[in-house]
């Protein structure tokens, strides 16, 4: 059978090496001038590539299509990627929070493994070739036509990613691919981004650890957890704001609140004693250099106007009530999210392909035979961690093996 992979990142790249090692005649177009080229700066160019973690564990990291995931986790898990992977040359080390990453640090590694594995396995890989459409006759898949013409074929894989990063060549094919081959494709918005937020700027610059964000929608919790998180110009970013992205991307955000809490370790009555002990060490200093002990200066100062307290106030004339109000702004800080960041600056895309109307466990559409979808043009994602590129491996290999 002769198998055209439309994309060559991650989940192409997988599908490709898959359906090649099943002995099909498999061709690889990529419109790009090179492959995997979203994968170059994953990870900030050292492309955490997997999540060392059981089936089990992975699953409870899927944001969409946990459902939909379930044989996928377990036919190619995370150990398969890390054995695929060492098994055509790259040696792999992990990080705190099970992150695997290629022992170089250089993401490119990772790309180069994919495509050796690919070559080797006899995949033929077609650069510069973009494809506008998918021939489809009798309800079935005959080819894919390109700018250098129509490639005949039984079996077409998409793997084109989503939106995010669309200067790395995301920008939406395979969702119009999908419909007008009669699929449905769910509203997509950007996961796992910076968040926009009101009068951040004099923290700019400044990352805090141990440090919990909470949010509510209407009264309900919709997250809270702990972790690092980054002051910047337009507002926040870090593992926490980009975890919090996922979780409220679809909500008005003007009914969600979210709070910020600097000192989670710490209840309030134990808040207190520390300020009070403080405040008697360093009686006749400003309370901006007595807040310094606390938090760096940005977040002090931020603290404090929410506290309504002057920074030049002298510690020894800051009253009971004013205490309680600091303690309040250090545990209960308001974030007034106005925005998320947009598709440029996404990790991953949230939506795409409806499951519903995919085989989880062929992904092949339930619509078109010989058509098959893998990766982030599907609506599943997750978490930070190497869980989303652990989807575009696992999905892309099912699809391959099962063309």
């Amino acid at each position: 059978m002769k198998v055209i992979v439309i994309g060559g990142g991650a989940s192409g790249l997988m599908a490709a090496y898959a359906a090649a090692m099943r002995g099909h005649e498999t061709v690889l177009l990529e419109k790009n001038e090179k492959l995997g080229k979203k994968l170059y700066i994953t990870g900030k160019g050292r492309c955490n590539l997997t999540n060392d973690c059981p089936p089990e564990e992975f699953l409870l990291h899927v944001l969409r299509g946990g459902k939909f995931l379930t044989g996928a986790a377990y036919r190619f898990p995370a150990s398969e990627t890390m054995r695929f992977m060492e098994r055509y040359g790259l040696t792999l080390k992990t990080e705190r929070g099970n992150r695997v990453f290629p022992a170089s640090d250089h993401a490119s590694d990772v790309t180069k493994t994919l495509e050796r594995a690919c070559r080797e396995a006899g995949v033929t890989i077609r650069l510069h070739t973009e494809v506008s459409k998918i021939d489809i006759a009798d309800g079935a898949v005959c080819g894919v036509t390109t700018g250098d013409g129509a490639f005949p074929c039984e079996s077409v894989i998409v793997a084109t990613g989503g939106l995010s990063y669309p200067s790395t060549g995301s920008t939406g094919d395979g969702y119009r691919f999908a419909r007008v081959a009669g699929h449905s494709v769910t509203e997509c918005v950007p996961s796992l981004v910076g968040l926009e937020a009101e009068g951040m700027g004099a923290a700019q610059g400044v990352s805090l650890k141990n440090v919990a964000l909470t949010a509510t929608h209407r009264g309900k919790r919709v997250s809270s957890r702990m972790g690092e998180l980054l002051f910047t110009h337009y507002g926040l970013s870090g593992p926490l704001a980009l975890s919090l992205s996922a979780e409220i991307n679809r909500l008005p955000l003007r009914e969600v609140a979210v709070e910020l809490d600097f000192k989670p370790a710490l209840d309030e009555a134990r808040l207190d004693a520390r300020l009070v002990r403080d405040f008697a060490e360093r009686s006749n200093e400003a309370m901006k250099s007595v807040m310094r002990g606390l938090l760096p200066a940005g977040p002090a100062a931020l603290v404090l106007k929410e506290a309504g307290m002057a920074g030049e106030k002298r510690a020894n004339a800051v009253t009971r009530e004013e205490r309680g109000r600091l303690v309040c702004a250090l545990k209960h800080f308001p974030v007034r999210i106005t925005a998320l960041r947009g598709f440029t600056e996404a990790v991953v895309t949230s939506g795409g392909v409806a499951l519903s109307e995919i085989d989880p466990k062929t992904m092949k559409s339930r619509l078109v035979r010989g058509l098959s979808f893998c990766g982030e043009v599907l609506d599943a994602d997750a978490y930070t961690g190497g869980f989303n590129l652990q989807i575009a491996f696992a999905t892309g290999f099912i699809a391959g093996e099962n063309v």
